[in-house]
């Protein structure tokens, strides 16, 4: 149990740093009315939203499952020396470069040629710690050394200095530029408008130069998705260096999206071919914003043990979905936790101290063995059950599943997320941990978020605010089994405020976390263009495209000659297959965006009846595999980044 030193060393600590707190007034006022009321206006964490975290700490403690308290516990491994690298260069799909015989050396030359100065410097970083391992065990077979991995490219017929020393002078002259991909030139530079450029205060560019007023906090902070975090965290950690007192102070910032005329790219927005470029672009990134602060980030590893195979609680995340989906096909986020909230919030969400009050734990433990038993066959009474109870349910759920909700893999790496200077960077490492996240995982994750924000767009009558929500799910979210009993009193209070926070961003800026950044955008797409130069370099590929040409010659022969017309015209041609046999050319112009032309089609006589909601328009083939395109989307914008999509109204759910 979380003792009162564990509380009194937090207190101690806050009037060290503030000078404003006075123990003996904060033990005297304990067993009274407390000297200060809660607040709907909070910015930062106070000491008596710090006291419902020790309040959930104690309440989980003293709560128990009985039968499930008694669940083996998942045993998390933290791998060896050599081994975390190892496991870090196989996840991010260049084990090759470690003598894996089972790895493709042409991906990891295509994956190898879109990286950034920042990131290339992580890859080597890893395969030098392998390499040095490697030596000291006395293994024999070769690991190739680090120039020659990263003097690949010129082998290929490509210039080393597209990723490096040509982007260095770059750097120098306008210090803007960032080592990047073909398809981000200087002409789309050149196409962000003064205005949104980022202030050197927040160091999203890095120039070196103030301007009148740039000192002055903007109400708004554009996100710079255009340029590698790491990158841009390299520009930040030399302004640190020369004036070390300006990191963030602890007010959340309004962080917001620039607009981008190629269309903002969501999770969920791309095919899963494209996706699973994402991953390991996320995975270098992460590690080179890490490595530029020089934060340790390693992953964990959960053991195999024997877990539950079936029931609600305490039950692996993907056995939860498979039970589901028999019930429910398409379900990407368990029914028992859809169900808990739509309770809650039947019951409304103006109920005060929501998720801070606990249930009657012995009710909860008897509705929790009540709906085992007959959640699936649909008897369970759910109006029998309490308010207050059933959000005890949902932090049951959250925190009894057997690997975290974060993952084993990547809990450590948003625990460190605290680490970085500012808030803008803790942001940017959350994006990149969001993208990392299985599926499962994230989209239960989604839903939670989406929940908590609701009850904090009421806070005015339930007074939890977003530090009162916060500190309450952070345990939850973070003393996940398996990881407990590895912490003491002392770890627990100085994880307290720093998982406290992490909370805070993932609730604040949900929207913004499901983004993927355009840079990683802009590397997918040269990594398929660069897969397509090397099909086309196959002779017996040749062959079969030259076969599948002669068999379609006939029949696409005149849409083809329509086609190759209307491009040079301005027009591209829009199909509804789904919905319409017939293609409709289209006229682009400067403003014409993707919801114009589904207004279009969804005006049509004849069309198909269906809601607006459920329909995208997706840029498919080119140098993308599939992407739902946002509605804001300039399509001449995009047309000129993907010249050779063909573009083709689907049902998406978003």
């Amino acid at each position: 149990m979380v003792t009162m030193v564990a509380r009194l060393v937090y207190y101690l600590h806050l009037s060290r740093k503030t000078g404003h707190y006075n123990i003996h007034n904060r033990v005297k006022n304990a067993a009274g009315k407390l000297p200060y009321s809660r607040s709907s206006s909070q910015d930062s964490l106070d000491e008596l939203s710090m006291d419902d975290y020790y309040s959930e700490l104690e309440h989980i403690d003293k709560t128990g499952r009985g039968d499930q308290e008694q669940q083996e516990e998942v045993v998390v491994k933290v791998p060896d020396e050599g081994e975390l690298e190892e496991e870090w260069l196989k996840e991010a799909g260049l084990s090759d470069l470690i003598g894996d015989p089972a790895a493709d050396s042409q991906d990891s030359l295509v994956l190898l040629s879109t990286l950034t100065r920042t990131q290339a410097a992580a890859v080597q970083k890893r395969v030098e710690t392998v390499k040095q391992t490697l030596r000291i065990k006395n293994k024999q077979y070769h690991v190739p050394d680090v120039r020659d991995i990263f003097g690949l490219h010129s082998a290929q017929g490509q210039k080393p200095s597209d990723n490096h020393e040509e982007v260095s002078a770059e750097r120098s002259q306008n210090g803007k530029r960032d080592v990047i991909s073909d398809d981000q030139t200087t002409s789309e530079d050149a196409k962000c408008p003064p205005e949104q450029d980022i202030p050197v205060t927040e160091m999203a560019t890095g120039t070196g130069q103030t301007s009148p007023g740039q000192n002055i906090p903007a109400p708004e902070t554009d996100i710079n998705l255009e340029i590698s975090f790491s990158e841009q965290a390299v520009s930040l950690k030399e302004k640190l260096q020369r004036s070390p007192g300006d990191a963030d102070d602890a007010h959340l910032p309004n962080f917001k999206l620039p607009k981008d005329k190629t269309g903002t790219t969501k999770i969920g927005d791309l095919a899963s071919q494209d996706m699973k470029k994402v991953h390991p672009l996320a995975l270098i990134e992460l590690s080179a914003l890490f490595d530029t602060f020089g934060i340790e980030f390693k992953s964990h590893k959960a053991v195999k043990s024997k877990l539950k195979e079936s029931g609600l609680f305490g039950v692996p995340l993907t056995t939860l979905l498979e039970q589901d989906q028999k019930k429910q096909q398409g379900t990407k986020v368990p029914l028992i936790l859809q169900n808990l909230i739509s309770h809650i919030e039947e019951e409304g969400l103006e109920t005060e101290g929501l998720l801070r009050i606990p249930g009657v734990a012995t009710r909860v433990r008897t509705v929790c063995q009540e709906l085992e038993a007959k959640f699936y066959d649909g008897s369970f009474a759910w109006e029998s059950v309490k308010q207050h109870d059933a959000a005890s349910l949902l932090k049951l759920f959250i925190r009894e599943l057997p690997h975290p909700l974060l993952t084993v893999e990547y809990l450590s790496g948003f625990v460190a997320v605290q680490k970085l200077p500012t808030k803008k960077q803790q942001l940017q490492a959350l994006n990149l941990l969001v993208l990392l996240l299985p599926e499962p995982c994230r989209d239960t994750l989604k839903t939670l978020l989406e929940f908590l924000q609701r009850v904090i767009n009421n806070k005015a009558k339930n007074k939890m605010t977003l530090n009162n929500v916060a500190v309450v799910i952070a345990p939850n979210l973070f003393m996940c089994k398996g990881f407990r009993s590895k912490a003491s009193e002392q770890q627990q209070f100085t994880m307290a405020t720093g998982t406290a926070n992490i909370v805070k961003l993932l609730i604040q800026y949900q929207n913004l976390l499901w983004t993927i950044p355009k840079f990683i955008m802009n590397q997918v797409r040269k990594q398929n263009m660069e897969n397509q130069k090397k099909m086309t370099r196959d002779k017996a590929m040749k062959k079969l495209l030259k076969k599948m040409a002669y068999d379609r010659e006939k029949s696409e022969k005149h849409e083809k000659n329509t086609t190759e017309t209307d491009a040079l015209h301005g027009v591209i041609r829009v199909q509804a297959p789904q919905f319409s046999k017939v293609s409709m050319a289209v006229q682009l112009t400067e403003e014409l965006k993707a919801s114009d032309i589904l207004a279009r089609f969804l005006s049509q006589d004849g069309f198909v009846s269906v809601k607006r909601e459920e329909v995208c328009l997706c840029e498919i083939g080119g140098n993308i595999g599939e992407r739902c395109l946002d509605d804001e989307t300039y399509m001449k914008e995009l047309l000129q980044v993907n010249p050779n999509a063909e573009w083709v109204i689907k049902t998406h759910l978003r």
